[in-house]
């Protein structure tokens, strides 16, 4: 069976984990068809185009122009544009990454739009056949909720699926979870992942922990990151200045928390230079900044510039001293690189980086 593939991205934090799946399916022409749809949840060419020549991914196949708008504005827009997608392609899959909200969109609309696939019964099989196999049904406990594999197309695949912050006021754990609950596959990337799944009643038989799909990116790119001449365009030595990621709403979207992490960063660049390609978000609130405040971050140790690509980030993020990022995916990377990083968070879905360091 040959299976069409609707591989989902949308926000600069997919792209990463899109781009190892996309490359593994098309040494498999046999068996996969891999579309790329990109929803155009980020647009601008620093944080999406740029991603894909990287990663060197191939134009998307389907472009939605999705554009910015509120939570509730961009996941419906994405929705509208997506289903005539599902209905004029018809794949047998649809693999959603992470926790944007084209994730949510996306799955979601594939949840609504499901046909009788007799294609996908050979699939069925195989998968039952693991199942009997791993002995998983072995693991079900009378609080999980016993779901048996959608007869219909497409299925829904949640790449990350069981990361947890706890937080409900963050729109990203509202993805997360709705996601879950409507995926048929559940790829876990970490055990604690895989326990948040079967804590809240998954089904086991739909949980596959198959490790960080972000890592696999990382590897595969640290060479050519390793070639990367940001550092001496920058003037910059290493080990001796500290990089800065900052975009969450949480943190720059209230005045009074974004002020005072500016004021954090202040009192760390007197001590440690601070690069910070920065976010369109932050820098539009940092021009509402004024007062005492912005004269002392403009007279502080920071270069400010444009976002960068990832292969010019990881060099960044390899040579610095320290890193201080609200971003789950910085986190994840500078774990697995050995680089100190502060995560600027009340609380974090990537509970493994806190444990491993």
């Amino acid at each position: 069976m040959r299976m069409k593939v609707f591989l989902v991205v949308g926000a600069r934090p997919n792209f990463m984990k899109i781009a190892p799946i996309y490359r593994l399916m098309r040494t498999a022409p046999d068996a996969f068809e891999p579309v790329i749809l990109h929803t155009g949840q980020h647009y601008d060419e620093k944080m999406s185009k740029v991603f894909f020549e990287d990663l060197e991914l191939p134009r998307p196949d389907i472009y939605l122009d999705v554009g910015s708008g509120s939570h509730a504005q961009q996941t419906a827009e994405i929705m509208k544009r997506f289903e005539p997608e599902l209905l004029q392609h018809r794949p047998d899959m649809v693999v959603v990454v992470g926790d944007v909200n084209s994730t949510i969109a996306c799955a979601l609309t594939t949840s609504k739009c499901r046909v009788k696939s007799e294609s996908l019964a050979a699939f069925r099989q195989q998968l039952q056949r693991y199942v009997e196999s791993a002995s998983v049904d072995a693991d079900l406990q009378p609080g999980h909720i016993r779901r048996t594999y959608s007869e219909e197309a497409p299925l829904i695949a949640h790449v990350e699926a069981g990361e947890r912050s706890f937080d409900f006021s963050m729109p990203e754990e509202i993805n997360r979870v709705t996601t879950d609950v409507l995926s048929d596959i559940l790829f876990a990337a970490s055990g604690d992942s895989e326990k948040h799944l079967l804590d809240e009643g998954a089904d086991p038989r739909r949980v596959f922990l198959v490790g960080n799909i972000m890592i696999d990116a990382l590897q595969s790119y640290m060479d050519k990151a390793a070639s990367s001449a940001i550092t001496e365009t920058l003037g910059l030595s290493g080990k001796k200045y500290a990089l800065v990621t900052l975009h969450r709403p949480a943190n720059v979207d209230e005045p009074e928390t974004f002020g005072s992490i500016i004021a954090g960063l202040v009192e760390v660049s007197n001590g440690l230079p601070l690069i910070f390609p920065m976010h369109p978000r932050t820098r539009q609130m940092l021009d509402q900044l004024d007062g005492e405040l912005r004269r002392r971050f403009d007279s502080g140790n920071v270069q400010i510039i444009e976002p960068v690509g990832y292969i010019d980030f990881l060099a960044l993020q390899k040579n610095a001293a320290l890193v201080l990022t609200d971003s789950g995916g910085v986190q994840v990377e500078t774990s697995y690189r050995g680089v100190p990083c502060l995560t600027l968070r009340e609380n974090t879905e990537w509970e493994i980086t806190l444990l491993e360091g």
